[in-house]
């Protein structure tokens, strides 16, 4: 046997929210770093590893001497900066840059405030890891991650510590931690011995973490004395104080298994937990990027000062990504406090893109037209977007049609307004805007002046129709037919002749009994029920839109799901509202499409990942695919992120009720009045994108980019200005590579885009600015890039890290 080495790992798991509010876990984050200090004092041997740049800005905040104090202890090199991250998130939730912006904000805290950054990515209690995390912490200077979760019982890997890639070839040195990584002082002697008869073919050192958790606490007096009778005694083990970036340094080039698989799965429940925090985030994070990108471009064509407090938004988002809150697992009155948090991260991100839009407006050259309307209608895609938009105004100013600056007239239609007063029309159009820009539309208020015409590229013409057997709606592209006596929906593609989805939109209630988190649980396919047809109706009919109204209940819960299709758009738009009062039970919507053989890939982080069709529950970000057969289904969503595929079958999971931080083996008391979750009211939206070949025709990071950040529609005035009637900035080709972020470089000179590659296919892109400068970038398979563009547009651009540091 080989002799070992045994690193011990003294630190302090800190959840800052959990059980307790922020507030409680700000004292308990002084009181943690304070007692680590003290034991620096008392041993001269100890060392303490921390992470999460939120907690060192929170001491920072009411105790700066503190701050000062660990400063010099880093220096030291006794206390140790892991992690990099502003808190430490859940691993699959976030979208890809809020994990990047994890990075660029922790990081530059740590350098900024304690000279260091950490080389060692840190999540040891967040419930499973994403794909493309290797990437991601490769680019934020960090080459080897520790995480615990899933445990052997939930996922296989071929040792303890082993290779991690990304689908891009990234590669990290990951470490399972074993048993543990937290231990009271009396659980100590025990998990030690554990850890001392730790085994890998090639390893001999190993890690062994210690120290009171979850709640704070860190290393005690006792652990230290025990620490070190042991290594005074120990003949066959080398016991050190030491540190994740010690240990990953010491086995350094040792051969190790690769793996190349996400992380999963541990607590399923967490993917649909909550559903108000899962939104908040989406909403959050897409609005924060078009504010971003909007701004930018303010500045940049229209010298408008770019935001100052975006950052703090940010932070806002990151700290509530925190594995115990945006998991769903905390206690309620937490989701008070995130609610707020989230709030003005949206706040913040509406007030910038307002103002951007509104500045951007004012000094786009707007020529008077009599009895006429002028929209500027923003994209902040860089690709040009067909879609329809809406907007409320005046009844004595509502446009009869939409005339673009080249003369093109797009048709309009009244739908149900907002505002329940006679004086107010909500109308909607379809409207074709250029990339990463805007365009402006003078909306004719008489018939006469502008009769209306069909859109452009609109054929078939709209139809309704209700006969003995269905219901249907159908454009040139697609036919939509619901089953008056079931509520399911069957949908045609026009195009391929293939009928994509028989029985769908299924409404299916679930037995739940789990826990907040599911543990133990990987599926859930205890199907007892699905919500009956209460009502069909045709609630809009016009040359824009087509939209059928279903009503259906179970129990104590409605359902209305508004199935829409628009000219010359092929996909269904389902603004779905559900008013839920069930308790342990769960609701999927499911889609049968008919397909065998189908290959299910689902959107992860900045990627896609191909899964097993076996009916486990699967975290997805805002869109999962089924192809095979040279059709396919994708479905596409704005605020879920819980799927499972099983066969042909597609479904999304809408919510589940537990108890609020229910744990097992707690057993819950029936006479109790628990706090549940999820009841009451909630809105969301999904679309339906049916396509030939496989998932990369239909452009889901595309059309979900669409849905989570629409057209934003600026009512204006006439006036001159030196801006024209429509502007893109910049266009990328080809279409697999999409620019996620434009936003001013963090020291205010220069500009940032973040692109990413998206059908895992090594590409040259072309990104070309308007004023005739082209970018041209190689890409590997989900290779994520980001460029500066300096202020002066004749420099050279930049390829930097995500921490905005030239490679």
């Amino acid at each position: 046997m080989l002799a070992k080495t045994l690193h011990m790992i003294g630190n302090a798991h800190l959840d800052p929210v959990w059980l307790w509010r922020s507030q409680e876990g700000f004292h308990e984050a002084l009181a943690t770093f304070r007692s680590a200090l003290d034991r620096m004092t008392e041993d001269d041997g100890f060392v303490f590893t921390s992470s999460s740049a939120a907690l060192y800005e929170w001491v920072g905040s009411v105790a700066p001497g503190m701050l000062d104090e660990i400063r010099g202890r880093v220096t030291e090199g006794r206390w140790r900066i892991v992690g990099g991250w502003w808190i430490q998130p859940d691993c699959n939730i976030p979208c890809g840059e809020s994990y990047a912006r994890q990075a660029l904000y922790g990081q530059r805290f740590f350098r900024e405030k304690l000279g260091v950054t950490a080389t060692v990515g840190y999540n040891p209690d967040s419930f499973g890891h994403n794909a493309m995390l290797p990437q991601i912490l490769a680019k934020s200077g960090m080459d080897s991650y520790l995480f615990m979760r899933p445990g052997p019982h939930e996922k296989d890997l071929p040792g303890h510590i082993f290779r991690w890639a990304s689908p891009d070839g990234s590669e990290v040195t990951a470490y399972r931690i074993p048993y543990t990584y937290c231990t009271s002082p009396e659980q100590l002697p025990e998990h030690l011995a554990r850890c001392r008869a730790l085994e890998q073919d090639g390893i001999d050192e190993f890690m062994c973490f210690y120290g009171v958790g979850n709640h704070g606490g860190g290393p005690t007096k006792e652990n230290l004395r025990l620490i070190a009778e042991e290594a005074a005694s120990s003949t066959e083990t080398t016991i050190v104080h030491s540190s994740p970036d010690d240990y990953f340094r010491a086995i350094r080039g040792a051969d190790l298994p690769l793996v190349n698989d996400d992380l999963q799965i541990h607590a399923p429940g967490c993917f649909a937990a909550h559903s108000g925090i899962k939104r908040w985030n989406r909403i959050a994070e897409n609005r924060l990027l078009g504010a971003e990108k909007i701004s930018t471009l303010a500045n940049w064509i229209a010298e408008f000062d770019y935001p100052k407090d975006l950052g703090r938004a940010w932070k806002n988002v990151l700290f509530n990504q925190f594995h115990d809150i945006l998991a769903g697992t905390s206690l309620e009155e937490a989701y008070e406090d995130a609610r707020n948090d989230y709030g003005e991260a949206i706040a913040i991100a509406d007030r910038a893109l307002g103002a951007a839009a509104v500045g951007i407006a004012w000094k786009t050259n707007l020529r008077p037209v009599d009895n006429c309307l002028p929209v500027v209608v923003f994209n902040p895609n860089a690709w040009p977007v067909r879609r329809v938009v809406e907007f409320e105004t005046d009844t004595n100013h509502a446009p009869s049609v939409m005339v673009a600056p080249d003369g093109n007239r797009s048709v309009v239609q009244a739908v149900l307004p907002q505002a329940s007063v006679v004086f107010r029309k909500r109308i909607a159009f379809v409207a074709e805007l250029p990339a990463l820009g805007y365009r402006a539309f003078w909306g004719l208020a008489e018939p006469e002046q502008a009769p209306p015409t069909e859109v452009s590229g609109w054929r078939g013409g709209m139809s309704a129709e209700a006969d003995s057997g269905s219901a249907d709606i159908e454009n040139e592209y697609l036919r939509l037919s619901v089953d008056p006596a079931t509520g399911f929906i069957t949908l045609l593609d026009k195009r391929t002749g293939v009928t994509i989805v028989r029985d769908g939109a299924a409404p299916c209630v679930i037995a739940d009994d789990s826990d907040t988190w599911s543990h133990g649980r990987v599926r859930f396919d205890d199907e007892f029920g699905r919500f009956a047809v209460t009502g069909i109706s045709l609630e809009e009919a016009g040359p824009v839109r087509w939209t059928l109204r279903l009503e259906s209940g179970w129990g104590s819960s409605t359902l209305v799901q508004r199935f829409s299709l628009a000219a010359g758009i092929p996909r269904v738009d389902v603004a779905v509202t559900v008013d839920w009062h069930e308790h342990h039970q769960m609701l999927k919507l499911r889609f049968p499409t008919g397909i065998t053989d189908g290959v299910v890939t689902y959107e992860i982080p900045y990627g896609s990942m191909v899964r097993p069709a076996d009916g486990n529950e699967k975290p997805g970000q805002s869109w999962v695919d089924i192809s095979g057969a040279g059709a396919g289904l994708c479905l596409l969503n704005d605020g879920k992120y819980s799927y499972s595929a099983e066969g042909d079958t597609l479904s999304l999971t809408v919510l589940r009720s537990p108890v609020y931080a229910h744990h097992d083996p707690y057993v819950l008391d029936p006479v109790l009045p628990y706090a549940w979750q999820d009841q009451g009211v909630q809105s969301f939206m999904y679309s339906l994108l049916p396509h030939g070949g496989d998932w990369r025709a239909a452009h889901p990071h595309r059309e979900a980019a669409e849905l989570n950040q629409p057209p934003v529609v600026q009512i204006a005035t006439f006036h001159e200005g030196t801006m024209p009637t429509e502007y893109s900035l910049a266009t990328i080709e080809p279409a697999n590579v999409i620019l996620t972020v434009l936003k001013v470089a963090e020291d205010g000179s220069g500009i940032v885009l973040r692109l990413v590659e998206t059908d895992g296919m090594a590409c040259r892109a072309a990104i070309t600015f308007n004023w005739g400068r082209t970018i041209e970038a190689d890409f590997g398979p989900y290779e994520i890039k980001t460029i500066l563009v300096p202020d002066d547009s004749d420099e050279d651009w930049v390829e930097t890290n995500l921490l905005e540091t030239p490679l």
